[in-house]
């Protein structure tokens, strides 16, 4: 039961959605000259430090003495030995004969970077397109992602079509089980090339960073969940089944390839429109592989020619019947008790977090299986619009209300480790119908008191930074989201009027950055540059490291309609949803030569992935982009097409 003094919170019970809730907490502080226990509500009555002003270069950097990072992961076992190996290369169900096949371990010294070849020489398939690899190949790591290159090779006998590239993602070494069958076709040419697209570059090489190794094996785990290494088939034998898979798109993608590999090679109809259509600033592509990855890096770009090449092939079926609106490939899942899902924090292992309105959280794998069918309940959770995970992996969860007997009905904070147990409930510093959450680089929580319009530092055990009430300026209005630079000085997005508003780590000054008009959700990039989504004029804002306004009155186009949930990626672009729209928007970085220029196609991306109602995005290490949908209680997952970023979010964005 809510407390009787408490007119906010019993008003709040009635409400079922997020933005209706958020507007009815702005029309009952409207009210607060008539309901003198509401002073305050909203827009802030006391002032610590200053407020106004231009930005400040010349604040303290409070993170440097105490700089955290993340669990360490398990050491691999170097100089791995493989099992035997019994492969097939296919052109739709026809033998490739003749065909060259290399087996590599991807690089590690940058994305897109020179793999290691672990045959000696290439392989040549039979004519059943056949070929076998013995036991004994060494793998430099346990760990690292093995893939197959299948190069030239014809389903005509005596010749060759040199534009026939196709591959396949075959795994971690030390997950692929001795005596394997695996198959190299269209199907999994598509999957390597969309699963592992922030790691491909053109030659057929795959490759991450020596510090992103983990990023690079949920890549090659997406590719097994889109593809049947063992048939070619999509979907994956791991394919969850809570999940709908992309399955006609791969299709349709396979089809395309197919119709330039079963031809009679480059100077052919098919593929040579095939490299007219999947040209890039880097040039025309000469091999189906090369031709994968342009359409995989720019899904939509010339996606009607693209589709039109279909025709050429039925190899693949069930396949689009239509040009689709982009090429991206897209997966949605259900379950994990979702109800209501708010918030998504995607922890050092890639697992995905989400919050939800109804006192439910859900956690999925990075495959998108729920890992608590039923969701966990109890512990506090109620009325839960934010969250984040921090350097321990432990999630954090704002509880908006709570129970009467627990700060006064004002809300509290609840951890959840990854078996699902609690380890705590912080209800200290002056928590207040909090609402979103974010960590700084030093490991304290930044939470935003909408009830009041304060913020609430609190370090890693719960204990309060900022003081019994936190921290508030005069412009704070209605606060919803908050997110942190490398300085630790946090950017909050006050929904009632057209600011953020940057708080200095101590609390001491509030400066303030017109954006654009209710501004919804706020990401810091890497460089400290500060992201808007403004719900209320549909629009994106940004603010330099410096302090300067570079979005003047908002970037728009790609689709926005009430943006919502804001992501950067480790290439520093922004990727908007929005609550009234149905598809995913991407604007260009700030280092770009055209800063806010939008890179998504003009109704966005994926708009045949069933957004409803989304309201939050991130960003994981293999590139892949996780959307929750409130209206369907539904995680969407586009595949590999972001930049990858270092999880958890700690500050800023930071490059694996």
């Amino acid at each position: 039961m809510l407390s009787s003094q408490n007119p906010i919170a019993s008003a709040e019970m009635e409400i079922q959605r997020p933005k209706l809730h958020l507007r009815r907490v702005a029309t009952i502080c409207g009210l607060a000259a008539l309901l003198s226990v509401l002073a305050g509500c909203g827009s802030s009555t006391t002032t610590s430090g200053s407020t106004g002003g231009s930005g400040n270069s010349s604040e303290p950097n409070n993170c440097k003495s105490r700089n955290v990072t993340s669990p360490a992961q398990p050491a691999p076992t170097k100089n791995y030995m493989l099992g035997s190996i019994a492969g097939f290369v296919r052109a739709g169900s026809l033998p490739m004969a003749g065909a060259s096949v290399q087996l590599y371990a991807a690089g590690t010294s940058g994305n897109g970077s020179a793999p290691t070849a672990l045959l000696s020489s290439p392989l040549t398939t039979d004519t059943n397109g056949a070929f076998s690899i013995a036991s004994g190949l060494v793998c430099p790591y346990s760990d690292s992602v093995l893939y197959l290159v299948s190069r030239g090779g014809s389903v005509a006998p005596e010749s060759t079509n040199t534009a026939a590239v196709l591959a396949a993602v075959l795994g971690t070494c030390s997950a692929l089980p001795s005596g394997q069958s695996v198959v190299a076709n269209e199907a999994t040419t598509v999957a390597a090339a969309w699963a592992m697209s922030p790691f491909l570059a053109a030659g057929a090489q795959i490759g991450a960073t020596s510090t992103n190794g983990s990023g690079i094996v949920l890549a090659a785990g997406t590719a097994w969940e889109l593809v049947n290494i063992a048939t070619g088939q999509t979907p994956g034998a791991n394919f969850p089944v809570n999940g709908i898979a992309p399955t006609a798109r791969v299709n349709s993608l396979a089809d395309v390839l197919n119709a330039c590999v079963v031809s009679i090679g480059p100077s052919s109809s098919a593929c040579s429109q095939l490299f007219t259509a999947t040209s890039s600033g880097s040039g025309v592509p000469s091999n189906t592989l090369d031709a994968a990855m342009n359409i995989a890096h720019a899904p939509g770009k010339n996606v009607a020619a693209i589709a039109s090449l279909q025709a050429g092939s039925s190899a693949y079926l069930p396949a689009l019947s239509s040009a689709p609106s982009d090429w991206s490939l897209f997966a949605t899942y259900s379950g994990g008790a979702m109800n209501g899902p708010t918030s998504v924090s995607i922890d050092s292992k890639g697992n995905v977090w989400v919050a939800n309105y109804f006192s439910v959280a859900s956690l999925f794998a990075n495959s998108g299986v729920p890992q608590f069918p039923s969701g966990i309940t109890g512990e506090g959770l109620f009325d839960s619009y934010g969250g984040a995970v921090d350097v321990n992996d432990t999630m954090w969860i704002a509880n908006e209300q709570s129970a009467g007997a627990v700060n006064n009905g004002l809300g509290s904070i609840t951890l959840f480790a990854n078996s699902g147990n609690s380890p705590a409930q912080y209800t200290s510093g002056g928590l207040n119908f909090p609402i979103a959450i974010a960590f700084d680089t030093s490991g304290a929580a930044w939470v935003v008191d909408y009830g009041n319009s304060h913020i609430t530092l609190l370090s890693d055990n719960g204990a309060p930074l900022s003081g019994a009430s936190g921290y508030t300026g005069a412009n704070l209005q209605f606060p919803s989201a908050v997110a942190t630079d490398s300085k630790c000085n946090a950017y909050v997005a006050n929904q009632s009027s057209n600011t953020v508003t940057r708080v200095l780590a101590d609390g001491s000054a509030f400066t303030d950055f017109t954006v654009g008009q209710g501004p919804a959700s706020v990401a810091v990039d890497s460089s400290d540059n500060v992201w808007s989504a403004n719900f209320y004029s549909n629009s994106v804002g940004l603010v330099s490291s410096a302090g300067d306004v570079l979005s003047g009155s908002g970037f728009t186009g790609g689709g926005l309609n009430a943006p919502r949930g804001i992501a950067v990626d480790g290439a520093g672009n922004a990727w908007v949803v929005s609550e009234h729209g149905s598809a995913l928007a991407e604007f260009a970085s700030a280092s770009s030569t055209d800063t806010g220029a939008v890179l998504s196609p003009a109704a966005g991306f994926g708009a045949a992935a069933g957004l409803l109602e989304p309201y939050a995005v991130a960003i994981d290490s293999a590139g892949n982009i996780w959307v929750s949908n409130y209206g369907s209680n539904t995680l969407t997952k586009f595949i590999g097409l972001a930049a990858p970023v270092k999880t958890p979010l700690l500050g800023p964005v930071r490059v694996p």
